[in-house]
């Protein structure tokens, strides 16, 4: 059984490198296109294979062949994908749109994303793992899963995307451990959720910028590296990757940051929202910075 399970969205991207975001009504020249697979618990889930730790997926793609690239794509770095559901229809394609400094416009559909219902959740599966890790998804599936977790003793992780403010998460709250978000999402979060409460550790992610983490009122921050930006797609979800990573091998919480802060760095370094992580890479990162 994996020790981490990833809960969320498997997708197909599509990156466009373009010379320019576009305003409305603009144009861009598209200098660059990749296809490869992306949502954020499958690039969770890779970065987290790619550091040596046993993952798996709950999720769902389409029987398209988008679905089925995924599906190779995932399998070929030894994922367990026996609770990856393959459903009727069309995977879901996000289009990343990327300018030369490495900020990110996103388009995508709904595709076959979200088919994973509480009903489909084999409650065995997760309470066998040693870590849950949710990122968005359908509010009453993530809920369940944390509840499950939480009931087993088994640590939750967190990370809802850009969607926190419109979607409700309010009973997923009260059973997460970790809780990822980027300054954006912690303003909107903020107002709707209490989010530093006991036994909680809150992290913020200023991508440039760093991270900070507060735990039982204590807070730990590093400043991030001097890096130069190709593509921030998926740099969050290698943080939070090497973030649990790190807890699951009883780093301290400081230690964690900086090894999460240095899988986000990396990731951003490369185009697209998938890195290959190992952790002899990532300490010969921290050595030269």
């Amino acid at each position: 059984m994996p020790r981490v399970i990833c809960a969320g969205h498997v997708n197909w991207d599509l990156t466009l490198r373009v010379d320019r975001l576009p305003e409305p009504d603009g144009e861009a020249l598209i200098e660059s296109q990749q296809k490869a697979g992306g949502g954020s618990a499958a690039n969770t889930a890779v970065a987290l294979a790619g550091l040596g730790t046993d993952a798996g997926l709950i999720g769902s793609v389409g029987t398209d062949e988008n679905g089925v690239a995924a599906r190779e794509e995932l399998s070929a770095v030894g994922l367990d994908l026996s609770h990856l559901l393959s459903v009727e229809g069309d995977t879901a394609v996000k289009y990343l749109v990327v300018d030369r400094t490495g900020e990110v416009m996103v388009l995508g559909n709904k595709g076959a994303n979200e088919a994973v219902t509480p009903e489909n959740v084999d409650a065995e599966y997760v309470r066998s793992a040693d870590h849950l890790h949710l990122t968005s998804q359908r509010p009453d599936t993530a809920a369940h899963l944390a509840e499950l977790a939480a009931d087993a003793d088994v640590p939750v992780s967190f990370d809802p995307g850009r969607r926190v403010a419109s979607r409700d998460f309010s009973a997923t709250f009260p059973h997460v451990d970790y809780l990822f978000l980027n300054r954006h999402e912690a303003e909107q979060a903020s107002e709707k959720f209490d989010l530093n409460v006991p036994d909680r550790v809150v992290v913020t992610k200023f991508g440039e910028g760093g991270a900070q983490l507060i735990s039982e009122g204590k807070l730990a921050s590093h400043p991030g590296f001097d890096i130069e930006t190709t593509d921030s797609t998926g740099a969050g979800d290698a943080f939070a990757a090497g973030f649990i990573h790190s807890q699951l091998a009883a780093s301290s919480l400081p230690d964690s940051l900086e090894f999460a802060a240095a899988c986000g760095a990396l990731a951003s370094q490369q185009v697209g929202a998938r890195i290959s992580l190992t952790p002899a890479r990532v300490r010969a990162f921290l050595a030269a910075h």
